[in-house]
């Protein structure tokens, strides 16, 4: 591999790193992007540069006259990252100092091994900036071992670097190390460019910053969704209480009404009377939004009329059934068939005839109030229109 090209390369990948910018999406649902790998193995293999000509912090890049390469892999890491962000890998390379290369500010005369071993400290930085993109740019140092130009020596390290993930697990990184010395002999400090291959293992994955938020966002609606739920289910038990308050109170005053008119009024005329009352007296089936099932007190309607069918076996009722305005004529239309369905079925798994029992379905056509299309309305509103009703054909 050309070491120019490596340098540019490395240019390339922080560059575009720079420019990538953050994902705008509006979107409220949980996706993989927001998700993190918050803790793997690394492994990597690769080749390394070294750059100990002595004027190395000046000339960075200058790898023409001041790097020194082998062809062949020539470094080897393992790493392991932790959910904290921190990594700690150790790392091992071979290289080799070419006759005629500046080492130590000096024109070295023969070729020269060099060895090293390193432990790094590192932190991934994409903590830090809230992303997780293809490019995982990271921080760090270290102490290690090297032998180089002939002499051993414990160094201090700082690295930068980056890596760039092609698939979850594979990806190549980018990184260069500052060298400085432990011994207070001759021994120069250095720097060292690596790139290579990396394989990512034993991956675990958790919520991005922006996940975080998201999540945050998805239960404090949630919890409003469900504080509005409980004081609907709390309005509902209320009406369904005074409901049968008023039956109540509406049986006694018939029973009266009764008593008084009992020799004025017409056997049949009585029990037609007490049927269109007893059936009125039920109220209707209510849905829920988009929904055709018959909740627990639909169904606990439904049961009171069963028995007064069964007390009454010549009555044919009719059940028709309605939704609010929203939605499209025919979407509605089929809605409202659903809910009649469901109504009439209930009833015959009751063991009610189904030729006492006529069906029919409206759509949004005779809305109880005022929310027609476009007209804004509370819920409330909205769920007197979605019903199913009751009327007597034959008595």
């Amino acid at each position: 591999m050309n070491k120019k090209a490596i340098s540019l390369f490395l240019l390339g990948m922080l560059y575009s790193y720079v420019i990538i910018g953050q994902d705008t999406s509006s979107e409220l649902n949980l996706t993989s992007k927001d998700s993190i790998i918050v803790s793997s193995w690394i492994v990597g293999v690769g080749i390394n540069a070294v750059d100990d000509a002595g004027d190395e912090f000046n000339e960075l890049f200058n790898s023409t006259d001041n790097w020194n390469m082998v062809p062949f892999p020539s470094r080897i890491s393992v790493g392991r990252y932790f959910k904290s962000g921190l990594g700690l890998e150790i790392i091992g390379a071979y290289n080799k100092y070419k006759q005629g290369k500046v080492i130590d500010q000096a024109t070295i005369v023969e070729d020269i091994n060099y060895y090293s071993g390193d432990l790094r400290l590192t932190y991934d930085l994409n903590r830090l900036v809230g992303r997780t993109g293809v490019f995982s740019p990271y921080a760090g140092g270290g102490v290690g071992y090297t032998d180089a130009n002939n002499q051993g020596r414990g160094t201090y390290n700082a690295t930068v670097g980056v890596r760039a993930w092609f698939t979850e697990n594979f990806g190549i990184d980018l990184n260069s190390t500052g060298k400085w010395t432990m011994n207070k002999d001759n021994s120069s400090n250095h720097i060292q460019h690596a790139a290579g291959i990396v394989y990512r293992f034993g991956i675990e994955k958790g919520l991005n910053k922006r996940g975080k938020e998201k999540l945050r966002t998805l239960q404090e609606l949630e919890e409003q969704r469900k504080r509005e739920q409980d004081s609907i289910d709390a309005a509902n038990r209320a009406a369904e209480e005074e409901a049968r308050r008023l039956a109540e109170e509406l049986r006694k005053k018939e029973a009266e009404r009764l008593a008084l008119e009992k020799s004025k009024v017409d056997t049949e005329a009585i029990r037609k009377q007490k049927i269109d009352d007893a059936i009125n007296g039920l109220g209707k089936v209510y849905f829920d939004l988009n929904s055709s099932y018959l909740s627990n007190e639909a169904k606990g309607l439904l049961d009171n009329m069963t028995e007064i069918l069964n007390d009454n076996e010549t009555v044919v009722i009719e059940v028709s059934a309605y939704t609010d305005a929203r939605g499209s004529n025919k979407y509605n239309l089929w809605l409202s068939q659903r809910r009649v369905e469901r109504t009439k079925q209930y009833l015959l798994d009751k063991g009610i005839d189904e030729s006492r029992i006529k069906a029919e379905a409206f759509g949004e056509e005779n809305l109880t109030n005022e929310c027609v299309d476009y007209v804004p309305c509370p819920e409330e509103k909205h769920r007197e229109n979605r019903r199913s009703e009751f009327k007597v054909l034959q008595y």
